[in-house]
């Protein structure tokens, strides 16, 4: 039996911010690009949770960060 990791919704946004404020992925690459930094078998689980919360894959990084707090100048 092989085992899955469920990945909550919170848990994506947080990985897809990670990578962005390392400058590993940009803002508006499609949200598909976090499947090269999530195992295959995992991914399908991330993929399910991201449909589940009306995320599409073709939709941008910052969609799904579209929460970020923003400090003012």
């Amino acid at each position: 039996m092989v085992a899955t990791v469920d990945y909550s919704i919170d848990e994506i946004k947080q990985e897809a911010r990670q990578l962005v404020e390392r400058g590993i992925i940009d803002r508006h690459q499609p949200i598909c690009i976090l499947c090269e930094f999530i195992p295959p078998r995992e991914w399908i689980c991330a993929e399910c949770e991201l449909e589940r919360n009306d995320y599409l894959l073709r939709d941008r990084i910052c969609d799904l960060l579209c929460q970020e707090e923003w400090q003012e100048d």
